[in-house]
């Protein structure tokens, strides 16, 4: 017979009171929530405060309401029910290409990597600088930035610096939007990122969201890349992001 598992009782009250404000359409007072989740009122201002300080809940002139934090659960958990979707056409498009496949999508102002397929016959690239801070030398970034309104390419590339990454990196902002306008729906990165690697991606969007599907290659094989196949992967990627809540 297996043992019954330890509990910790302010947790369960903590979660009862937001279950408690979530349910409600308005700020629920303390003493309503007390009355609600069976709590002595000291006991609910003790664990109120904490929340608040938290940020899982915002104190508001008529009582209490959910706080940004539990946004931020609300995003990443739309995120890990995608997932379960999106990853087996990542790991059928690496196993067609025989290369690492990658999601990322634009997020609050920055390039976000979701996630990605690879394995022994076809490994990720070493991430060595971060998503966000190389958009300009990766061919999944340069999808994500054309894929923006002037205006905010402009903002984006005012909060990221066009770092050297190699000799083949794009630094020159000018340099940067004319291979934007030329690049199509499919763009590149031939070694701008990391020698010896390219990457091939292409636009995903819905209209709820921007991001792109990538795959990553030696160097030697970008012209023999299947870009047909990149396409096809990103659109069923956007047909998944269409139906997520």
């Amino acid at each position: 017979m297996a043992a019954e598992p330890t509990l910790i009782g302010s947790v369960q009250r903590a979660l009862h009171l937001l279950d408690a404000v979530g349910a409600s359409e308005r700020p629920v007072p303390a003493k309503v929530l007390a009355r609600t989740v069976g709590l002595p009122l000291p006991t609910t201002y003790h664990l109120l405060r904490t929340l608040v300080h938290e940020g899982y809940l915002c104190k508001l002139d008529d009582g209490y309401a959910l706080g940004s934090q539990v946004s931020g659960l609300r995003q990443h958990t739309s995120l890990h029910a995608l997932l379960p979707k999106i990853r087996p056409v990542l790991r059928a498009l690496r196993d067609e290409v025989h290369g690492a496949a990658y999601l990322s999508l634009y997020s609050d102002g920055d390039i976000k990597l979701i996630d990605i397929a690879d394995g022994p016959a076809a490994p990720s690239v070493d991430l060595w600088v971060g998503v966000h801070e190389s958009a300009h030398a990766t061919a999944f970034g340069k999808c994500i930035l054309s894929g923006l309104d002037s205006e905010g390419r402009r903002d984006y590339l005012s909060r990221h610096r066009l770092a050297d990454l190699t000799p083949h990196t794009i630094t020159d902002s000018r340099v940067l939007e004319q291979r934007l306008s030329q690049s199509g729906d499919v763009f590149n990165d031939r070694e701008e990122y990391l020698l010896g690697t390219a990457c091939l991606a292409t636009t995903v969007r819905t209209p709820g969201a921007l991001g792109a599907v990538a795959i990553s290659l030696p160097a030697r094989r970008l012209g023999s890349a299947p870009s047909q196949s990149l396409r096809r992967a990103a659109q069923r990627v956007s047909r998944a992001l269409a139906v997520t809540p």
